[in-house]
This record gives C-alpha cells, structure tokens and sequence, in this order.
C-alpha cells in the first residue's frame, strides 16, 4: 500500500459532495484518495468503499480490491472469482510482455527495448506494483534517443515515486527534467513545480511549497489530475503562504498574482480566507479555517502538515493582531480570536517565550504590554560606538606617522634580494615623512 496513507488521527465528520470530490482525479491517485477516506471517515466510508471497489475493478489491482474488502467484509464481500480471474490474466500479460522484451533486446533496436520497458512499467504500475514500475520506467534511461524520451522517463518516475511517497526520487528527477531542452514548455514546468512543491511540503518546508504552487502555470487545468487537481493548488499554496508569508509577499505573491486568482477562484473558502487574514478580519479568517479543516484532513498530503500549518497561522495572526498596539486587552482580543482568555493568554506567553512577540502580561488585570526599545538609549550608545571607531583609527593613523618619521621599516623577503627597490621605497618614505602625509607603500603596510 502506497506509505502516505497511514494511519491519522480521526477527523471531524466531513460533509464533502464525494462523488464531485473524487470526479477532480484520475488513475491511482483516485483510488488512493478513496482508500484514505474510507479508512478515516466514517460517515463517508460506505460511499467511498463503493467507488472504489467499482474503479478497481476496472483495474488488475488486485492487492489493492482485497484491502478494501477487507474495510468492510459485511457489505462488501470479497468476489474471490473475480480475484482469481484477473490474476491469471495479469500473469499472461506479464509473460507476453516480457517475451516481446527478451526479443526487442535481441534485435538491438533501442527505441522497441525502451518501448518494452515503459510497456512493464505501465503494466506493474496499473496493478499497483510501484516498486517494480519504478525499476522499468528508470531502465529506459539508457535507451533515450531524444529529449522527448527523457522527459516522458522523468515524468513517469515522478508519477510512481509520489504514489510511493518517495520524494527523494521526485526531487532528483525533476532537477533532471529541468535540465533537459524542453524545460521551457509551460505545462511540463507547471507539472514538475508541482511535483517539487509536493517535495517541500513533504519535508515541512512550506514556504518553499508555497512559492513552487503559487508558480504554477493557469494553463495546467486538469492535465495532472493523476497527482493532483486545480482546487489542491489553491488549497496547499495558500495554507503554505499563509503559514510562511511576511504581509508583503502575501500580497505580491498571492492577491495580486493573477495567475494564482484564477486557482483561488475555484476554491471560494481559501480565497476569502486569504483575503480575510490580510485584511486582519481574524474572527471570519479563523471561522473558514474551522470550516475547512474536516475536509483537508481528508487530504492525503495534507493531513500530516495540516496542525502545523494551523498553528503557524494562528501564531501568526497573534503577532500581527498585537504588532501595533502598545497595549492590548485579553478578553478584547479574546473576543477576536473566538477563544477563552486563558487560552488565549498561555498562546501568547508561548510566543513571548519564543522571542516572537516583544511583550508582558499582566495575568491580573488581563492585559498586554509591548516591550519597544529605547530608542533614546539605543541612539546613545550608537554615538558612543561610533566615537569608539574614530578615536581607534586616529591612533593607527598617529602610529604610522611616528613609525614614517622615525624611518622604523621592516623589509620582506624580497626587499632584501633588491636592494635597489629598497633604496627608492626608503627615499619615497623619507618625502612621504618630509610632507607630513602618511605613505602606504606595499613594504610598510606588510610590516604594519
């Protein structure tokens, strides 16, 4: 079973339209995405065991069918007739395929031997055998004729290593596809931005994610509906900036993008909320993150991240909410955040203890104060700094006018061999002490 669909905790109940849901994807990643509803959600997993089962068997994944009979065995009972069926033919294709393989290695032709290889690999792929396909698609590397080739090689190891959750493989396959010629057609780069997003947010880097979402070509549509749809677009790069993003990248990168709007425009909730949180409408900004939140647990690259990216959000908003402010009211500011003032208050004592608010609170009368600098204080001690620096290098230069007068030199080592070249630097010196001006000739400067 595909390792990003582990086990998490167990979501709100979801009110998702899942038939309009699944109908935004295609090959596996559909079958994968029901898979994970059925396991977490209760309420949908019924609806979400019956389209799968229908989608897989129109596949030959048979180890993936026995998993999801086994969700629920009373209502959907295990077909062992079909099960067998579609085993014995999957075996006869397999050997048929790799017979025309064996032959197109006799004949030496490389384009028929890197056709015999993707045909494996699609076969292991449609049944569910990631490991195996990988294995083939990586094979035809070295029967690539032209950069079409390589670029199909590298899109179909991406494809694999994400339905496998590997994205060490994904990283180094896209910098490969990038490389190639044809790097500069829009749709393969909006394709391997998003596989590269997929990569940073996979390792937590979201403000990475978010800037390879947010570059996404509008021109994608639905060509990459086997990884993922328009709407997750809009859903991972504008949590991601949410999370990571100062207020002026938020609005260069993501409001006044206009190839991020029309992505934004295909999820309403997402677009307000963005929209909400810059505008510094926390009570709306945090209603719609509620909202959603059932719904993205669903999600699965999303869910694992999805408390941190809450958290980062939420921390957030707090710093921008008290960023102005000398003073702040808990139950005022309470009352915006739609939280308990007690909870409120060990939030921000987190954040004062992590250094990202400059504040106190006063735990009795339920209010904040900001901690600005002295600016008094900080100007003086500049001044005292600078006067520092000019009395240090008013001594060096008194030094090195002492040192000239009293013709106090010290020669390296070619000084000696040249005595000549040593006799013209001593003279330069002497009128350089004569004129009152310092010389900075290369044989004083070394000894000094």
């Amino acid at each position: 079973l595909n390792p990003i669909h582990t086990s998490a905790p167990m979501p709100p109940h979801s009110s998702m339209d899942l038939e309009a849901y699944i109908g935004n994807y295609t090959g596996f990643t559909r079958l994968g995405r029901l898979h994970f509803i059925a396991q977490q959600e209760e309420n949908l997993r019924r609806d979400a065991l019956r389209l799968a089962l229908d989608e897989v068997k129109r596949r030959s994944n048979t180890a993936l069918y026995t998993e999801l009979a086994l969700i629920d065995p009373e209502v959907f009972p295990r077909d062992d007739a079909w099960v067998e069926s579609i085993e014995k033919r999957a075996t006869q294709t397999l050997e048929k395929l790799e017979a025309e393989l064996i032959t197109h290695k006799t004949s030496l032709v490389k384009e028929h031997i890197r056709m015999g290889h993707n045909d494996l690999g699609d076969f292991h792929s449609e049944s569910g055998d990631f490991h195996a396909a990988l294995k083939c698609y990586v094979r035809t590397r070295d029967y690539c004729t032209t950069t079409k080739h390589t670029v199909s090689m590298c899109l179909n190891v991406i494809r694999v290593s994400i339905h496998m959750a590997n994205f060490t493989h994904v990283a180094n396959y896209v910098t490969k596809a990038e490389s190639t010629p044809d790097a500069s057609d829009a749709l393969l780069m909006a394709k391997l931005k998003i596989a590269s997003g997929l990569t940073y947010l996979d390792s937590k880097k979201f403000k990475l994610a978010a800037r390879k979402f947010l570059e996404v070509s509008a021109d994608l549509g639905s060509s990459f509906n086997e990884v993922v749809s328009a709407q997750d677009i809009a859903l991972y790069g504008g949590l991601c900036a949410l999370a990571s993003f100062d207020r002026p990248e938020l609005r260069s990168r993501v409001i006044d993008s206009s190839a991020f709007r029309s992505f934004l425009e295909l999820v309403p909730d997402v677009r307000e909320l963005v929209h909400d949180f810059y505008g510094s409408r926390y009570t709306s900004c945090l209603s719609y993150l509620d909202k959603l939140k059932p719904d993205l647990l669903l999600d699965i690259h999303l869910h694992q991240h999805l408390n941190t990216l809450y958290e980062d959000i939420r921390s957030k908003a707090l710093i921008q909410y008290f960023s102005p402010f000398m003073t702040v009211d808990l139950t005022r500011m309470a009352a915006a955040f739609n939280r308990e003032v007690m909870d409120l208050e060990k939030e921000l004592a987190k954040l004062i203890m992590a250094g990202l608010i400059p504040a106190r609170i006063d735990s009795q009368n339920k209010i904040v104060f900001a901690r600005h600098a002295d600016q008094r204080h900080a100007t003086f001690k500049k001044a005292l700094q600078m006067g520092e620096e000019h009395m240090r290098e008013t001594q060096a230069l008194l030094l090195r006018l002492n040192l000239l007068r009293a013709d106090f030199t010290v020669k390296g080592v070619g000084e000696l061999h040249n005595p000549s070249k040593s006799v013209r630097q001593e003279r330069r010196h002497d009128a350089a002490a004569m004129g009152g001006m310092p010389s900075f000739s290369g044989g004083l400067e070394s000894a000094l």
